[in-house]
């Protein structure tokens, strides 16, 4: 069930970043971090039809969580960057070529041999809340300091922070989500609805789309889609080790192997991120004016 949620969800993540990006390329920079940029975003189709997606693929993210840890569903959807190249390859017109097929190769054969190493699964034991608040402070100070940082360099390299910044909340919204299931299998919808983890998941969504709208309205889809996938996976495994207690295999073979597999598939990550197939991001020129007085060249 896990392989039956988590790929189909990677599959429509990865088509709603490439229809995201296409139309907040086309926003004025001066929206950038402001929640406007997202309220002029809501009138565009194509946004509205990434945006769908993307929450399909959250739903169905969800639904593998309660099914199996954080270590083994967020490797898998990490493979949305594949499914992102094809759409964009069916978009355009850029052959893959050998570092396409190099870095799809790296991505799921590093996710793959994760997931054999590591023998991701759930584990048993309560975690203090002290603890918990600890991981999740964490979080949000890396993603705090990231974007920070985003701010005070030039617009080149604000895409792939603030992209890190929105990964690293959505790996935290990830462990949320997974701990409201289990509110709703203990208590039901009325103890979901009188927690505060399922308003967390809400407010770090807002707070982590317009990290990801601003990201992809100030570069190409190249320099952003990288950083949001290898970060929220990162993040999604280190807060279920950290509060959800998953355990994965320590001997030190398997943490060799894993970290070979987390170095391979996080290369094929920035690979297929910088392919040429994947949208520039070049704003449309303005039309030139037009002259009706202008005399025409002559052949």
């Amino acid at each position: 069930m896990v392989y039956l949620y988590s790929l189909p969800a990677a599959c429509l993540l990865g088509f709603g970043f490439v229809l995201q990006q296409h139309a907040a390329e086309r926003e004025p920079l001066s929206l950038m971090l402001s929640y406007r940029l997202l309220l002029d975003l809501m009138r565009v189709p194509l946004w509205l039809a990434g945006i769908g997606c993307m929450v399909m693929g959250q739903i169905l993210g969800a639904l593998a969580l309660t099914h199996g840890s954080l270590a083994q569903v967020e490797p898998l959807l990490t493979t949305n960057l594949l499914f992102a190249m094809a759409l964009a390859r069916w978009m355009g017109d850029q052959p893959l070529g050998w570092s396409g097929w190099l870095g799809v190769l790296a991505l799921s054969g590093g996710v793959a041999a994760f997931i054999l190493a590591g023998h991701p699964h759930s584990g048993q034991g309560e975690v203090s809340v002290v603890r918990q608040w600890l991981v999740i402070a964490c979080v949000l100070g890396v993603a705090g300091i990231l974007v920070g940082i985003a701010l005070h360099l030039r617009l080149l390299y604000r895409p792939p922070l603030l992209a890190a910044a929105a990964g690293t909340l959505y790996g935290l919204q990830d462990a949320l989500t997974r701990v409201s299931g289990g509110i709703v299998r203990d208590r039901g919808v009325t103890g979901l609805l009188v927690s505060w983890q399922p308003w967390g998941v809400l407010a770090l969504a807002v707070v982590g789309l317009l990290l990801v709208q601003s990201a992809f309205e100030a570069g190409p889809l190249r320099l952003s889609l990288p950083a949001l996938t290898a970060a929220e996976p990162l993040s999604g495994i280190g807060c279920g080790i950290g509060f959800l207690h998953d355990e994965l295999r320590t001997t030190p073979g398997a943490l060799a192997w894993q970290a070979v597999a987390v170095t391979a598939a996080i290369s094929g990550v920035i690979v297929l991120g910088r392919h040429p197939v994947m949208p520039s991001g070049k704003r449309r020129p303005e039309p030139p004016p037009h002259h009706p007085h202008r005399a025409r060249h002559r052949p």
